[in-house]
């Protein structure tokens, strides 16, 4: 079994770049220390898994990493160069999406303008409702997700539909780094199958996703590495190979690598 705990720098011994790190993080919110010391990476085309409890710290680490919070200290590197991730817009220009379990879509609009929304395609000053079906129509058919009517709003879409539509605005947007959080709750087992299916396209395309579920048979069917966290910390990575469900459950509960395992750096 391959563990390890992370401390400062991390991937000293990796042969290639993460597409995107973090170094040392720390994040407070008055005495509260959110972060502490957290230090993750996520390689190209790979799906990584944070996983904890409600508080232990995934959802600051996102809302960083997405340009919502600002680390107090620690660096992100992507591609090995450091980066400052001041707002969303920042992070977005750098390639990183997020997908909230929410989808953030306006149900009242249809597909194409859910796509653009907030950065809608204009000419003379109007918008371009034309273009923007037809670069919807590409980015949907490049991956494989069928909606005959881009004109539907979207609240008469299934959720698995949604979900596709939230993912391709990201690709479209050339994401690099994908955060996606709980991308199959709720969902039926044919909708999980398209979701899933779409994050292996992805992959193939070397698009990084971080993914947040507290779904174990999710996680290993779709995870290359888990990192799990608790109380702000990392508690250790390994990848899903090298690990069983009821090894992340004693870390995820008991905040250590499990039993009889030594922590490496």
């Amino acid at each position: 079994m391959t563990l390890t705990r992370q401390q400062g720098a991390a991937g000293h011994g990796n042969l290639s770049t993460p597409l995107i790190e973090t170094r040392g993080i720390f994040k407070s919110f008055g005495g509260i220390h959110a972060l502490e010391d957290v230090a993750v990476q996520l390689m190209p085309g790979e799906v990584l898994a944070l996983l904890g409890h409600n508080g232990a710290g995934k959802s600051t680490l996102i809302k960083m990493l997405s340009g919502a919070y600002t680390p107090d200290a620690g660096q992100v590197l992507m591609n090995g160069q450091e980066v400052q991730l001041s707002s969303p817009r920042a992070a977005q220009l750098l390639g990183i999406e997020t997908i909230y379990q929410n989808l953030a879509l306006a149900d009242n609009l249809d597909v194409a303008a859910n796509i653009f929304l907030g950065r809608e395609l204009l000419r003379g000053g109007v918008l371009d409702e034309d273009t923007m079906e037809l670069e919807a129509r590409k980015v949907l058919d490049r991956l494989k997700v069928n909606l005959p009517d881009l004109r539907k709003p979207v609240f008469n879409l299934s959720g698995g539909q949604r979900q596709c539509i939230a993912i391709s605005r990201a690709i479209y947007f050339k994401a690099r780094v994908l955060i996606m959080d709980e991308p199959t709750a709720a969902l039926g087992p044919q909708e999980t199958a398209q979701v899933n299916e779409l994050i292996q396209s992805l992959k193939q395309e070397g698009v990084g996703i971080f993914l947040i579920s507290h779904d174990m048979h999710d996680v290993f069917d779709l995870a290359d590495r888990v990192t799990v966290m608790k109380n702000g910390r990392v508690v250790g990575s390994s990848p899903t190979s090298d690990i069983t469900q009821d090894e992340v459950l004693e870390m995820i509960i008991a905040g250590k690598l499990p039993r009889g395992q030594a922590a490496s750096s």
